[in-house]
């Protein structure tokens, strides 16, 4: 798999974060293992306090454990081929889950971003005006071992939002100059974000 190959599937992940899909009981990880790796993304400190959210028998999104920090973790999903997780900001998240919402109606993406952009236009979406930060993993589906809690042959995405920040702003181009390298994407939206993306077995 190459590295366009494995941006875009990360930045699919990430736009689908916490889409509900049934599935059955039995493909239902227990609420300990679904947070041990929802919170695998997140720094060390911030790991014990981030809320979680994951799946239940039916598949549908709910909280697993309240938080006492900034962040929002949310559980892979077993219904997806790969495995994804995903941690952000609180103050993010009336923008993410409008966004699950609209998605799980069999929306397009372009459809969601422009309501989206209508609502936050409008305020009926609240997103502050300041840097907010993203944090995830993905890789095959036996990226994370649930007995030890470790990640192997994942790839790590970092985005830092900050809304309706330009290429002038930041002074980033919108591709990345060389490997590993920061670059703004949608730039001049409400959702303008950093990205900084690591290869593969880069996470520790």
């Amino acid at each position: 798999m190459n590295n366009t190959t494995t941006f875009i599937i990360i930045v699919t992940c990430v736009f689908l974060l916490g889409s509900s899909i049934g599935y059955g009981q039995s493909d239902t990880l227990s609420k300990e293992n679904q947070i041990k790796a929802a919170v695998s993304p997140a720094p060390d400190a911030m790991k014990e306090g981030a809320k979680v959210l994951g799946y239940d028998g039916s598949g549908n999104l709910t909280t697993l454990r309240e938080g006492s920090n900034q962040l929002i973790c949310i559980a892979d999903n077993p219904q997806q081929d790969n495995f994804h997780v995903a941690c952000y900001h609180k103050d993010l998240d009336p923008f993410m889950r409008r966004g699950r919402e609209l998605k799980a109606k069999g929306l397009s993406r372009e459809k969601v971003d422009s309501i989206r952009y209508r609502e936050i236009e409008e305020g009926e979406i609240a997103l502050p005006q300041k840097p907010m930060a993203l944090y995830s993993l993905t890789g095959s589906k036996n990226g994370f071992d649930y007995k030890t809690g470790m990640v192997k042959n994942v790839s790590s995405l970092y985005v830092i939002y900050i809304p309706y920040a330009t290429e002038e702003s930041t002074g980033l181009p919108k591709k990345p100059a060389s490997k590993g390298a920061p670059w703004i994407m949608e730039p001049g939206t409400p959702w303008a974000h950093i990205m900084v993306m690591t290869g593969k077995n880069a996470y520790k």
